[in-house]
Parts: C-alpha cells; sequence; structure tokens
C-alpha cells in the first residue's frame, strides 16, 4: 500500500486523473423507501440536515424517473492525505476558469471531481494539464 501525499505540490503532479465510465447523478430528499432501495446503488451518501443525499448511477435515477443532472466521475489517482492542504482548491479553481462546475468528494484514498457529464472530456484534459505543469 502506498503512502499518502500531502504536500501540495506532490499531491497535483501525481494526480493522476481518470475518467469514471458510468455516469452519475446526486438524489436526496425522497421518501425513505425509495433511499433504501437506492442505497444498494449509491457510490456515496452523506447526510444532512435536510435528509440523506445519495450519488447514484444516472441509470438508476432515469429508471426511477427523476430529473437528475448527469456527472462524469474522474478520480485523482493519488493517494492523497486526508490532512493534505490545496489539492480540492487547486482542481476546483483549473476547472472554474473554464467555467466548469465541479464537485468534489474526498474519500479516504483519492479524491473525486464530479462534473457536468457534457464536459467530461475537457475537464479531464485541463486536470491532466495541471498535473503537467505542476512543479515539485
Amino acid at each position: 500500500m502506498t503512502r499518502p501525499v500531502a504536500e501540495t505540490a506532490a499531491t497535483i503532479a501525481g494526480m493522476d486523473p481518470v475518467l469514471d465510465e458510468p455516469l452519475w447523478c446526486f438524489v436526496g430528499g425522497y421518501e425513505p423507501e425509495l433511499v433504501i432501495q437506492w442505497m444498494s446503488h449509491a457510490l456515496g451518501t452523506f447526510r444532512e440536515a435536510e435528509g440523506l443525499s445519495l450519488i447514484v448511477p444516472h441509470a438508476v435515477a432515469l429508471e426511477h424517473e427523476l430529473q437528475a443532472d448527469p456527472y462524469a466521475r474522474i478520480t485523482l489517482r493519488v493517494h492523497s492525505a486526508l490532512e493534505g492542504v490545496g489539492l480540492t482548491a487547486a482542481v476546483a479553481s483549473a476547472l472554474a476558469k473554464a467555467g466548469i462546475a465541479c464537485n468534489m468528494v474526498a474519500a479516504l484514498r483519492h479524491d473525486h471531481a464530479f462534473v457536468p457529464a457534457d464536459r467530461a472530456e475537457e475537464a479531464l484534459a485541463i486536470l491532466k494539464q495541471l498535473q503537467a505543469t505542476a512543479t515539485l
């Protein structure tokens, strides 16, 4: 197992972004029975004051006739340290300059950028360029 990277420049230089194949949707605030049903499909969940938010496959949202925008997931394959500073800011800033919305999810080993599906390839290219220009 690799050791987590905490230093900002090293994290950006090693982020190795990759585009995930399926599309995802952010959903929540629905009847408990539906939320329980969607839990088996959820990539991630977060409990908010208004209820449980879930990240589910776009296909599941369509199946249940939900009006939810599709997002593509770009995984940053660097093993980023939870106490690391600056990776999220660098990614979000680079995408913001191009007018691309970005919803970041930090997990134990990797960070994930969810971007509008129709801009996924452009976002991936921007993040690869960011990685290539990082100085250690």
